[in-house]
């Protein structure tokens, strides 16, 4: 099936868009910033300085470099794709919102946190719904809560839970303590508790392996979330029966709505794998592919150079997903907040995100400047896919073809 764009008498074909999340690679504080205590942040050119620069051919060959404020990363005269950065335009910094505003929906009012953990009365009847104790009930770096409170949990089995500056139940059990059947069972029915006044955006398995003091979270991990409050572009893509194919903890963020396909990964580079692999299947419609490693494993632990490594892991699998790459297909490559390695605490920053845009089909060198929304890259996919256009975000397609396209506000 051919797709025609129809702007000012060029005709365009294009079948795919795939949207790879760089899971929390932001690029700079957003001005309003200073409200969320995360002034000074800039995930990905901190990480350049922390690094004494890195090796990245192909992100820099696509224009990386070449995006406004971005000034740790040298300029190409010709980048390959076109490029730019984009505000949030909802309020928060987390992975929901991000994820949720990117496919078109406006978050207003920011998911409810627990910063002093979770009232008595709900953890009182959540452990007598579960039949097993629990300890915690405090934000903490998951890597650390399993270090402090593991023994106790391996000798009684009661479960770990904690909770962080994002909207979240976490729930950490060695697997061989509690089966994974159990622990996801247990964090079914909390998030069926976590209704009204109490709603989080996510209640999170996270299972771990190993010795005491020699913890390992495991690739098991499950994010159960509350179900979008609207249509978003994922859906307005499956409406016209076309495919969505979601890669790594997309299904999880929207909830499966408007997926029509979906695997969970067990790292970056298996992210990589199965997305070269739903390349190469032939289908019309949507690859949307998070990354999470950047955020969980060093983003959040901190760890500036552990996050070079695998900025610089993906960048040499950047040339396998470019060569598999059709004609008809439109890459674009994002992020859904900041989480500065170098910054304070551990939690996410309120940052800039990059975008690069490439393709046969479209142009290369455009500066996209700054876009006001996320909610951008779900307009865009819809006007490349010939699709209803969301309520929010305005479509960047004339920029990349010199004519007429779709736009919303």
């Amino acid at each position: 099936m051919l797709i025609h764009t129809h702007r000012k008498g060029c005709e365009l074909i294009m079948k795919r868009v795939i949207i790879i999340v760089m899971d929390s690679m932001g690029i700079g504080a957003l001005p309003d910033a200073e409200d969320y205590g995360d002034l000074g942040a800039n995930t990905l050119g901190h990480i350049v300085d922390a690094c004494k620069g890195l090796n990245i051919t192909n992100l820099s060959d696509l224009g990386i470099g070449n995006i406004d404020g971005l000034t740790q990363i040298s300029k190409k005269d010709k980048p390959k794709a076109s490029y730019g950065r984009l505000k949030e335009m909802s309020v928060g910094k987390d992975t929901t919102t991000g994820h949720w505003e990117m496919m078109g929906l406006y978050i207003d009012t920011p998911f409810k946190t627990f910063s002093n953990g979770f009232p008595d009365d709900f953890i009182k009847a959540f452990e007598e719904k579960i039949g097993r104790k629990t300890i915690g009930n405090y934000p903490a770096s998951g890597t650390e809560i399993i270090k402090e409170l593991g023994p106790h949990h391996i000798k009684t089995g009661d479960i770990i839970v904690y909770t962080s500056a994002d909207s979240v139940f976490q729930i950490a059990a060695h697997e061989d303590v509690i089966p994974l059947k159990e622990l996801y069972d247990i964090c079914l029915t909390a998030r069926e508790m976590l209704v009204g006044d109490l709603q989080v955006a996510r209640v999170i398995a996270r299972p771990f392996i190993g010795e005491t003091d020699q913890y390992t979270r495991t690739s098991n991990r499950r994010d159960f979330s509350i179900p979008p409050f609207s249509e978003t572009v994922l859906d307005l893509i499956k409406n016209e029966s076309k495919a969505v194919y979601a890669i790594g903890k997309i299904e999880d963020i929207f909830d499966g709505k408007g997926i029509t396909k979906a695997v969970h990964t067990e790292s970056n580079m298996d992210g990589v794998d199965k997305t070269i692999s739903a390349l190469n299947d032939d289908f019309e419609g949507l690859i949307f592919t998070n990354l999470v490693d950047f955020d969980a494993k060093y983003g959040h632990r901190r760890d500036p150079k552990g996050y070079g490594r695998a900025i610089e892991d993906f960048d040499n699998r950047l040339s396998e997903i470019l060569n598999a790459l059709k004609k008809e297909d439109v890459l674009i490559l994002t992020a859904d907040h900041g989480n500065d390695p170098t910054f304070k605490g551990s939690d996410h920053t309120r940052e800039y995100v990059p975008i690069l845009v490439y393709g046969e089909m479209i142009k290369s060198g455009v500066n996209l400047g700054t876009l006001d929304s996320f909610a951008d890259i779900g307009a865009t996919t819809a006007d490349i896919l010939q699709v209803k256009m969301p309520k929010y975000g305005k479509s960047f397609l004339k920029a990349l073809e010199g004519g007429d396209s779709n736009d919303h506000v």
